[in-house]
């Protein structure tokens, strides 16, 4: 009895632990900028991020990301889909602001501090002509809501959104956000191993008919996996119980 005891202590610390931890997951993951069906540009980052669960399961009722664990400065991305005209490219150097999200279907505001130089006409990094006029586009509205307008030789607005786990649409653009476990269940999405996809539209509009709109959208993925002390826990708590079924056996 008293070994049985004693593994049941072992199995409940382990078990004990794994719940203590359950609100702050570790996660990577990526925020990532997509211009129109051009392939998206990945800012990639980890970190921890706290959720609060349905109790006892391990539904996610809410979820808070800290600033700036991405990241990115000076990237530059072609554009050379000749729908994006007369975009030549676009560079970028931001960060996300904390964000905060809830709900039955995940969503919030996490806005981006930083801009986006767009460049018209030619390439960004294009020394032997670079671009004749450039358009630095503040990037605070995206995901949070609001527009920002800049005029100079092109006219443009943006106008963006708070994120959501659902479906964001500019245009006949869309694309869709998710949340899952390991069962590819939203009731075990805060389970290692679990996924959140966020999503935000923006939309861009110019004053050349070639580009009237242009759609972006923000994606935020993260990927939770489990902490390694949680793991060695749940380990011993294991081990704990061959041994004791072994010493039944002797």
């Amino acid at each position: 009895m008293r070994k049985l005891l004693g593994v049941l202590a072992v199995a409940s610390l382990a078990l004990g632990a794994a719940q203590a931890n359950a609100v702050v997951l570790q996660y990577t993951g990526a925020l990532s900028i997509q211009l129109a069906t051009l392939p998206a540009v990945p800012i990639p980052g980890t970190g921890l991020a706290t959720i609060n669960s349905s109790s006892p399961g391990p539904h996610v009722n809410s979820l808070s990301i800290p600033a700036s664990p991405f990241n990115i400065t000076g990237f530059v991305l072609p554009v050379t889909d000749p729908a994006a005209a007369p975009i030549g490219g676009l560079q970028l150097t931001a960060h996300n602001s904390a964000g905060a999200f809830a709900g039955a279907t995940l969503g919030g505001v996490m806005p981006i501090v930083g801009f986006t130089k767009v460049c018209l006409f030619a390439a960004c990094d294009n020394v032997t002509t670079p671009p004749p006029a450039n358009l630095v586009v503040p990037l605070n509205n995206v995901g949070s809501g609001g527009g920002a307008t800049v005029s100079t030789l092109v006219n443009l607005t943006a106008i963006g959104a708070p994120w959501t786990a659902g479906t964001a649409a500019v245009g006949t653009l869309a694309i869709s956000g998710f949340q899952h476990g390991p069962a590819s269940l939203a009731s075990s999405t805060a389970n290692a191993s679990g996924s959140i996809r966020l999503v935000t539209p923006v939309f861009v509009s110019t004053n050349i008919s070639a580009s009237a709109v242009v759609p972006v959208f923000g994606i935020l993925d993260l990927h939770f996996v489990p902490e390694p002390g949680t793991l060695l826990l749940l380990g011993s708590g294991i081990a704990g119980l061959v041994m004791f079924g072994r010493s039944k056996q002797s």
